[in-house]
This record gives structure tokens, sequence and C-alpha cells, in this order.
């Protein structure tokens, strides 16, 4: 099965600004892959640029994009580490368009075998219940936000944090007095504090049902992680610290972590993510599956990542539920409130309306 051709777009989602610590999105900056083939199966492939984050934009995105199909083109699709050894040996690191190329790869894969891709991962169907994201604003805007989260069903709620410490904890403990106790809350600072910082916050949320923080710290402040982790009871999820298999080694041997993130435009797709699980799952860290602004394609894929691991236990899959104003996909993901399944088409079982694609920057390689 060679691959033909692929076809590229600028697969920009409009929606409403979220605010984390290191900065505002005011739309979903992704990229759309479409690889097609000689025998007529075609694999998609969708990556969200998170620039803040990961360091790459929907332009160095769109860019690179072009120059790998152009090196794929004419290859064999089934031979996937082969193809992503050619997009690591032509440009070192730019994760997120790479998770791209490798999730087409793997949609082909499993359209090649007529499976859905969990199955063809050896995975099972299990409950997946997501939790819903809280951005970053005053503490009554956030209070007011997650009580209509709860309101609507939601049972595990996100907050973004990361700025002045005491003004973080004055957002808690007002989202806290209009929700009740009862509802576990996760943590994420995105790397907004510094280490006096999150020890003082972490101290005074303790008893606030609080699930786990992710990434308190800068990455370069991972060396105080395992003093971090002695001083506070919450438990510290690794996130931006976690890029990939070698990073988790490294984390829980130095024990840096009590859980890490997988996220596929952070480790460069499904390949590497299904290391970094099998790392975690070996030293019996739980793991997360997350993303950045991805549409339900994307979505999609994570789904069956995480029905493909075991040791995902925390499922963290409202990229499309907090603030995307359009939906482009047809099939793909489900969501009945805030429980998420797939249907039983072969490969990720996503499309992408046609009609939104003719709104599309396009190349053709």
């Amino acid at each position: 099965m060679l691959i033909s051709h692929i076809e590229i777009f600028r697969f920009s989602i409009k929606m409403e600004p979220f605010v984390i610590a290191t900065g505002t999105m005011d739309y979903a900056q992704n990229t759309l892959i479409k690889v097609y083939t000689d025998v007529g199966l075609i694999g998609y492939g969708e990556c969200s640029a998170f620039p803040m984050i990961v360091g790459e934009t929907q332009d160095t995105c769109l860019a690179l994009a072009r120059d790998f199909a152009r090196i794929w083109k004419g290859k064999s699709a089934l031979s996937l580490e082969e193809r992503l050894a050619d997009l690591d040996a032509y440009i070192a690191r730019n994760a997120t368009i790479k998770s791209a190329f490798d999730m087409a790869l793997y949609d082909l894969a499993a359209k090649h075998e007529d499976k859905p891709l969990y199955e063809f991962l050896g995975g099972a169907v299990k409950p997946i219940t997501t939790d819903i994201t809280v951005g970053i604003g005053t503490p009554d805007a956030m209070a007011e936000k997650a009580l209509s989260f709860v309101k609507n069903g939601a049972s595990i709620l996100k907050v973004k944090l990361g700025k002045e410490p005491r003004e973080d904890i004055h957002r808690i403990r007002a989202i806290r007095q209009a929700i009740g106790d009862d509802i576990p809350i996760r943590l994420d600072a995105n790397q907004g504090w510094s280490y006096e910082a999150a020890v003082e916050v972490l101290s005074a949320l303790a008893t606030l049902n609080i699930q786990f923080c992710e990434q308190p710290m800068r990455t370069y402040c991972d060396h105080l992680l395992p003093a971090l982790r002695e001083n506070v009871s919450i438990p510290i999820m690794a996130d931006e610290s976690c890029y990939d298999h070698h990073d988790a080694e490294r984390l829980i041997g130095t024990h840096s972590c009590d859980a890490i993130n997988i996220k596929l435009a952070k480790s460069g797709g499904i390949h590497e993510a299904l290391k970094i699980h099998r790392v975690a799952k070996q030293q019996g860290v739980p793991c997360m599956i997350g993303g950045m602004l991805e549409s339900r394609l994307a979505l999609s894929a994570n789904v069956h990542l995480a029905y493909a691991c075991e040791g995902v236990v925390y499922h963290d899959m409202d990229t499309c539920m907090i603030g995307h104003l359009e939906d482009p996909i047809v099939g793909g993901v489900k969501f009945n409130g805030y429980d998420v399944s797939l249907g039983e088409r072969p490969g990720i079982g996503a499309d992408v309306d046609p009609s939104f694609l003719k709104q599309c920057e396009r190349w053709l390689v």
C-alpha cells in the first residue's frame, strides 16, 4: 500500500478565547492531513498547535507538513516505523505536526485490517467519563462557570491556575463554595508557579478534595519536583515535563511525579504515546490522555488510545467542548453528557465535512 499523494489543510476552528497561565488561544490552530494510497484507502490525521506550550504554530506545522508529504510520497504506508523515522531524520522535535502524520498512518493501518483503531492496537471498549475545564478568570466568574458545568452533569472538574498564589487559592475556594465538597477537582497550573508558590497553593488547598495538580512549575524546575512531592499531599502529574518515554523514565526514576499526562501533540503521535504508557505501566504510574484544542477527529484517536491502554485511568477529553464554535467532523467520538464512546467503524472512524474543507486553505503534494 503506497502513498500516492497527501492533502494538507489549514484547519482553523473558531472558538471562544481560552485562557491558561501561559497565554490565550483565540482559535484552534489545527492542521488536517489526508494521506491517499494506491489502494483507495485514505488516512486522516489532525494536530493542534499550542505555541506557548509546545513551541509550534499553525504556520510551522503547515510548512513542515508540505516537506513531510514530499518525503513520504511513493513510500509504503504500512511501514510505520520507517515512515516515522523518515520524519525524525529530516527534523528534530516538532512533535505536534509529526503527530498528525503518525495518526494518519495508524488510521490507514487499522483500515487496511478492517478494524477499529483500538482493536488494531489490542484494546477493548471501556467506560470513559471526561472532565471539563474551567479556564482562568476572576474567582466569581470561574465559580459561576464551574457551577454551570456541574448543573449540566459534570462529575469531574479541571481548573486552570498558575497565576498569583493567593488569587489562585481564592479561585478554588470560590469554586468549592459554589459546587460543594463532593465533585473532585483537578488543578492545572501549566508551569505557572515557582517552587515556593506551588508549595503555598497546594498546601492551602490540601483539604479541598483535589485529585491532583498538573505541571505546577516550569520544566527547568523538574529537579525540584521530588522535594515538592515530599512537602505537599496533593499528587503531582507531569505534563509539559514529559514529551517522550525517556522523559517518563527520568521522571519516574527520580520520584518526580505521581502520574503522567500523555498528549499526542507532545509525544509526536500514537507510536511514542504507547511507549510512554508502557514505561509508566511497568512502574505502576497511572496516566491520563489529554489534548490541546483538537476537533473530534483527533479526539476520536485519543479515545482509541485510551481503550488500548490499561494504565490510562484519567481522561481529559474535553478539547472540543471548551469553546469550539463549530464542529466540522462527521462520525467519530460521541458524547452522552460527559460520557465518551466510539462506534465500530474501521480506523479512527471519523471524517470531515467536505463543505467545511472547501473554506480551508489547501495544499496538494
